[in-house]
């Protein structure tokens, strides 16, 4: 976890106006300078607030909230694994009637296979990890 002064020194870093907040053309304008870019659904997706700036208890947030994000990518990456019963690295129409099974949902491998075809980005007839991923979104 970073210190109070780090955070500081990160608002200080966007804040071009140096009034204490991040206006999101100073976000923006900075992200650019350093070769990055904000797209319009991840600046809605920062939670301005009421004001349209973000401060140091906002950018404090948004620093420590990539630890729930690791924590949500772990979690998604043991639901796959508990689909992918073989540890093959992807699900198949077998592996996913077996869980299905297990969780008192009985289906068909035909019907396993139509739930596969749903989700399976590429076409061959799994679903993949990052597949699983896009689906749980």
């Amino acid at each position: 976890m970073m210190r109070s002064e780090e955070y500081k020194r990160i608002l200080r870093c966007f804040d071009k106006d140096g009034d204490g907040k991040i206006s999101a053309w100073e976000l923006r304008h900075r992200l650019g300078r350093m070769g990055g870019e904000l797209m319009l659904n991840e600046e809605e997706a920062l939670g301005w607030n009421g004001d349209g700036l973000l401060d140091l208890e906002d950018v404090i947030e948004l620093m420590e909230g990539g630890g729930e994000e690791e924590e949500k990518m772990k979690d998604l990456r043991e639901a796959f694994e508990m689909y992918d019963g073989e540890g093959i690295g992807f699900i198949t129409p077998q592996g996913l009637n077996k869980m299905l099974t297990k969780l008192g949902e009985s289906k068909s491998i035909d019907e396993c296979m139509v739930m596969i075809k749903h989700f399976d980005i590429n076409g061959d007839g799994v679903i993949t990890y990052d597949d699983f991923r896009v689906m749980m979104q």
